[in-house]
């Protein structure tokens, strides 16, 4: 790829992670390599992680956040593994072996407080000029927003989630 661009899906409507790995799949189909960092999720029996075991080396991905959700103040474990996360991000970045880079749930890593904003611009002022950058996340920051070159957010109209249907594997997970 000769351009990339920084790519970003927030919204309170469901589908920007699976925005993002739709991308991530027409990627690879011409031959293009991903790497999925996910901030703040550590479901490693999601179909999106097991799927990406079939795909190596073409996808990787890197669910890089404790068990559990954060339910009121982050704990010290939520700081150390954003902080792990956005490490590990930057160095993906730079060592320039990915031609697609999602940094999944990072917005809402930065609603939290788990990283800065600036840490976020930081690394997407890092992005090689060949990289497709993609950020996912709710409450995505209007300086994400403006540094961005296309920006797509999900509406939530209405989910099944609000009459208290679970999550089902294969379909939410």
């Amino acid at each position: 790829m000769q351009q990339g661009y920084i790519q970003v899906y927030t919204g309170s409507g469901k589908g920007k992670t699976t925005a993002a790995l739709g991308l991530a799949l027409r990627a690879i189909g011409h031959g293009l390599r991903v790497c999925v960092v996910q901030f703040m999720k550590n479901d490693r029996e999601a179909g999106e992680v097991r799927v990406a075991d079939l795909l190596k080396p073409h996808l990787t991905i890197h669910p890089m956040g404790p068990k559990g959700f954060i339910r009121g103040t982050p704990r010290p474990i939520d700081y150390q593994m954003a902080r792990k996360a956005l490490d590990f991000s930057r160095n993906v970045l730079q060592e320039g072996g990915h031609d697609v880079v999602v940094l999944d749930e990072v917005n809402m890593a930065v609603h939290f407080g788990l990283v800065s904003v600036q840490d976020v611009l930081d690394l997407m002022a890092l992005r090689p000029n060949a990289v497709e950058l993609i950020l996912t996340g709710r409450d995505a920051r209007p300086e994400v927003i403006e540094r961005a070159d296309l920006v797509t957010e999900m509406v939530a109209v209405k989910h099944y989630f609000d009459r208290g249907i679970a999550a089902r594997e294969g379909i939410d997970r």
